[in-house]
């Protein structure tokens, strides 16, 4: 693991996470021993929209119970379960943060996944995962994190079989080239935050043999939904059960400067769909 693979692996660790959600889910009045996959849906999907925009990306895509998925950057397992809950595919999650790895599992098994479900701990560029082995890849606001978008597309190429489907939702450059307000939900320091323009990333999918099918600006999506998420904290206060549990005392700060920076048009929520042609 390298030196900014460590520091973005301690960014995400807070310690005590699993705990932490079981916590979480019996001040919801709900008891963790007997939670559901929709139970954990108010904390487990670690991106912009969270199941909301994971329905939309999914809209997109064709998954069955014989679709092997690779979930790159899975976090705690959320948008894995999803897919299994849905779907019926069998689902690998690969993770930089060992406690997210820890977690995702412990959930998983928590709501009867654990034969559908596996998770590792690695990079997303050295997935420990085999060659042409998945047919769908998916990766929700994982990018942010990784300097080496060459690298990310041809190690999620390398796991794809011929004909396979990379979906990606990731945080990306706005048509505004200012610095950005940190700390971020991704980061807290700029050394670890690698926002890159959507050109980047198509520039590397087509290196990697990967060809663009859509793209979707999510910006009004994001606006609207953290406008939304505001007004609910305003009027009840914040849920026990949130994606804040995974971002420490300061996720208010974090929050806000996304907003900020959302506005400024210095970032820009996307998503993108490609298929592997060779």
């Amino acid at each position: 693991m390298s030196q900014i693979e460590q520091a973005v692996a301690q960014h995400y660790t807070t310690g005590a996470l699993t705990e932490r959600v079981r916590a979480a889910l019996e001040a919801s009045g709900i008891d963790p021993d007997a939670a559901t996959v929709a139970d954990l849906k108010a904390g487990d999907e670690f991106h912009t929209g969270g199941v909301l925009a994971t329905d939309n990306l999914f809209a997109q895509l064709s998954p069955t119970h014989a679709t092997r998925v690779l979930d790159v950057g899975c976090g705690i397992g959320g948008t894995s379960r999803y897919i299994v809950d849905k779907y019926d595919s069998t689902v690998t999650g690969v993770d930089l943060t060992p406690e997210f790895v820890e977690t995702a599992a412990a959930l998983s098994d928590l709501v009867g996944h654990s034969e559908k479900a596996s998770f590792h701990v690695g990079s997303a560029l050295e997935m420990p995962v085999p060659d042409a082995g998945f047919d769908l890849a998916v990766m929700m606001h994982v990018g942010m994190n990784i300097e080496s978008k060459a690298g990310l597309f041809a190690e999620v190429s390398r796991a794809l079989s011929t004909g396979g489907t990379f979906a990606l939702f990731d945080v990306m450059g706005g048509e505004v080239d200012e610095p950005l307000a940190f700390p971020l939900p991704w980061s807290t320091l700029p050394e670890t935050s690698f926002v890159h323009a959507p050109d980047v990333y198509k520039d590397a999918a087509k290196k990697a043999g990967l060809e663009l099918v859509t793209e979707t600006d999510r910006t009004a999506f994001a606006i609207q939904f953290f406008e939304d998420v505001f007004a609910k904290i305003a009027e009840t206060g914040p849920a026990p059960l949130g994606i804040h549990l995974m971002m420490g005392e300061t996720a208010p700060e974090k929050f806000q400067n996304y907003v900020k920076n959302l506005k400024a048009g210095r970032i820009r929520p996307t998503e993108m769909i490609f298929k592997k042609t060779g």
